[in-house]
C-alpha cells in the first residue's frame, strides 16, 4: 500500500509524465493506492476539477483516521516547529495518516522532506 499526496495525484490526473508517477499507475491497477483524508478533501474541493473525476477519486481507498490521530499530529507538528521548520497543517495531517498506517507517501512536494528526516515519514 502507498499513500499519494495532492501534488502527485494532480500531476497524474493532468497527464504529467515522470517515472515518479509510475507507482500511481501500478497502484491504481492493483488497488494499492490510498488517499489520506486531507488529500481526498483537497482533490474534491478544487473548483477546476473535472466533475467526471469525482466518482473515481471517491472510489479510491482511504487511510482512515485512527483514535488519537489529532494528538499524534500535534506532537508531530510540534517536533518540526521546535526546529523552526515549515509545517503546513495539511502536510502534517497527511504525514500523520501515513505514519499511523505505516505506509510510504508518494509526493512531489519538497516540504515533506522535513517530516521524513524528523518524524519518520517514508517517502517514495
Amino acid at each position: 500500500m502507498i499513500a499519494v499526496d495532492t501534488s502527485a495525484m494532480v500531476a497524474y490526473l493532468t497527464g504529467d509524465l515522470g517515472a515518479d508517477l509510475q507507482p500511481i499507475d501500478e497502484g491504481l491497477s492493483d488497488g494499492t493506492v490510498a488517499l489520506p483524508p486531507v488529500v481526498l478533501t483537497e482533490l474534491l474541493s478544487d473548483p477546476g476539477r473535472s466533475p467526471a473525476l469525482g466518482p473515481m477519486i471517491t472510489a479510491l481507498p482511504r487511510l482512515e483516521i485512527l483514535p488519537g490521530y489529532w494528538i499524534r499530529a500535534a506532537a508531530t507538528r510540534s517536533k518540526l516547529l521546535a526546529r523552526n521548520l515549515r509545517t503546513r497543517m495539511a502536510d502534517t495531517l497527511i504525514c500523520q495518516s501515513c505514519l499511523d498506517h505505516g505506509v510510504p507517501l508518494l509526493t512531489r512536494d519538497r516540504d515533506f522532506r522535513h517530516f521524513e528526516r524528523y518524524a519518520g515519514l517514508k517517502l517514495i
